[in-house]
């Protein structure tokens, strides 16, 4: 034990010393992968293909071993692309009225049968927040059968301040849009509209517009796997026709959905809609190189690093610019994910453990390939140590703080807090709890099965920068860029603080590589038990 710790030290003394970080290489990986060359990265596309390419060469000029598939880089993800068909049609009918509505400006979404044609006609049934958390005593579905129903229902979850109720004013998995659909289908529901507002969604209509009006990449489904005829989103103007027409009104519909007792009920309205739809097979892929161990007793154990290499690809032009680039999200994490395995792996003296370098596909359709992954692990979750996951770093320099949402929640935290330190970093709690960050990120695919896992993220504040700083620019990539063609490369950038976040993210992985203890999720977690049936499994 004592001969890691100071392998540690040693190693963290080296990298600090030698600047091995580079800040400069970080900054040539993200102008490439974010250069209207390989437009927007989309999966499946020639874009992404290059992405792949790309990041597959780094890790093996670093020295990494290929850790996928046939002695390659490269992990298969077999995927489904479907694209809803403009011609695309929905309305809602009562009592002889009928009113219409239009793709993308009402309403976006996608099939999730992997079909040509798909449509509905059916009864809707207002499902709240379509929760069903029994250790809160709450279920929206209680006593209702949905099956075959349309189902509409609100993003996010029943507001508290109390942190023993839904995790207080933070989100928890229950408020994500995924586990709406997922829950949905469980139920057999035909289909589920969401129904959007900016306080629940916590992001523009445009965001859902960009994200969901495009190809879905979806996992091929399996023979018999639920699906969902349409999973799609109302905007507001929409969502209020809908109400007004179910006698209601939107407002009305979201207090009775906050409302402890609430059950899902029929609107006595019904929805019609046609989606034909556009639909390919997809060869998409995780890149993953490995730095095997030192240890002959741990070197089995990895430490894993990862980013998403995706972005939105070629989409609806805004002021003539069809590129989402995806500069911040996150060629930027994929460049600090290439250079700590640069770095790693030219340690002289290598860690105890291994370390795994995994950049995944799909993150923006759901985090489908960091899913599929810890589906099909390359190194089973029993023997995964911790995942450090970077995603959408801001580069204007370096920061006084890191924020490590999630970090807290494993036995790895005290590490986590003597390396800040000992590099002059405060931790700042998640700004914006509310929007449940920690869900929505490819950290959250390792969390589920067991591992302990969190994202490393830049800081609120920045050196040499007034207080406000954070918040503007925060506040303007959300509101003008966050999943739109501006998201580009700036020459202007500076990136000394995503080097800053590499080094704070390969000392956490050093200290945890050469522990003897195998990290793991503190008592009364809500993953704590997918980690103990890991580690008893062998899996």
């Amino acid at each position: 034990m004592r001969r890691y710790l100071l392998l540690s030290l040693a190693s963290a003394l080296a990298l600090a010393q030698s600047g091995s970080i580079s800040g400069a290489r970080i900054r040539a990986h993200v102008r490439f992968l974010a250069s209207d060359l390989l437009e927007g990265r989309g999966v499946g596309t020639r874009g992404g293909n290059l992405a792949t390419e790309y990041i597959a060469s780094q890790f093996e000029l670093a020295g990494l071993k290929p850790a996928g598939g046939n002695g390659t880089y490269y992990q298969t993800v077999p995927m489904v692309g479907v694209t809803t068909d403009p011609r695309t049609t929905l309305s809602a009918s009562r009592d002889g009225l009928d009113t219409s509505f239009a793709w993308l400006d009402d309403y976006v979404g996608v099939s999730q049968l992997q079909e040509p044609e798909a449509s509905i006609d059916g009864e809707v049934v207002f499902a709240g927040h379509g929760i069903t958390a029994p250790e809160f005593q709450w279920d929206d579905y209680r006593g209702v059968d949905v099956r075959g129903k349309v189902l509409v229902m609100f993003t996010n979850e029943p507001p508290s301040t109390d942190p023993r109720f839904f995790a207080g004013p933070a989100l928890t998995y229950y408020g994500r849009w995924t586990y709406k659909y997922e829950e949905a289908a469980r139920r057999g529901a035909k289909a589920v509209f969401l129904l959007y507002t900016r306080d629940t969604a916590g992001y523009g209509y445009e965001v859902v517009r960009s994200s969901f009006g495009k190809e879905d990449p979806q996992i091929e489904r399996s023979q018999g796997e639920a699906a969902l005829t349409f999973t799609g989103w109302l905007n507001q103007g929409a969502a209020e026709k809908l109400a007004v027409m179910a006698g209601t009104t939107l407002e009305e519909m979201l207090k009775e959905a906050n409302t402890r007792g609430f059950r899902a009920r029929s609107l006595g309205v019904r929805l019609h809609g046609s989606f034909p739809s556009r639909v390919r097979k997809i060869v998409s892929r995780n890149v993953a190189g490995l730095v095997p161990g030192s240890d002959p007793k741990l070197k089995d154990q990895a430490i894993v690093f990862s980013a998403h290499w995706d972005h939105l690809g070629i989409g609806d032009p805004v002021n003539g610019d069809a590129i989402y680039n995806g500069a911040v999200d996150n060629a930027t994490g994929c460049g600090v994910l290439m250079e700590i395995a640069r770095a790693w792996a030219a340690q002289p003296e290598k860690p105890g453990r291994s370390a795994l370098f995994l950049a995944v596909t799909a993150e923006e359709a759901g985090l489908r390939g960091s899913e599929y992954y810890a589906r099909h692990p390359i190194i089973p979750p029993s023997r995964l140590a911790l995942n450090l996951n970077f995603d959408a770093l801001y580069p204007f320099g370096p920061t006084a703080d890191v924020s490590v949402t999630g970090a807290e929640r494993t036995t790895a935290w005290p590490v986590v807090e003597s390396i800040a330190r000992r590099m002059g970093l405060s931790i700042t709690p998640d700004p914006h709890p509310d929007q449940g960050h920690y869900y929505r990120s490819d950290h959250f695919s390792f969390a589920r099965f067991g591992v302990p896992a969190f994202s490393i993220s830049m800081g609120t504040r920045f050196v040499g920068k007034p207080p406000e700083f954070a918040e503007k620019v925060f506040g303007e990539y959300v509101a003008h860029h966050y999943h739109q063609p501006s998201d580009e490369f700036d020459e202007s950038w500076d990136f000394s603080g995503l080097a800053q976040m590499a080094r704070f993210g390969m000392e956490i992985g050093l200290a945890v590589a050469n522990q003897t203890a195998l990290p793991g999720w503190r008592h009364g977690d809500e993953f704590a038990p997918a980690r103990q049936h890991s580690l008893e499994a062998g899996r």
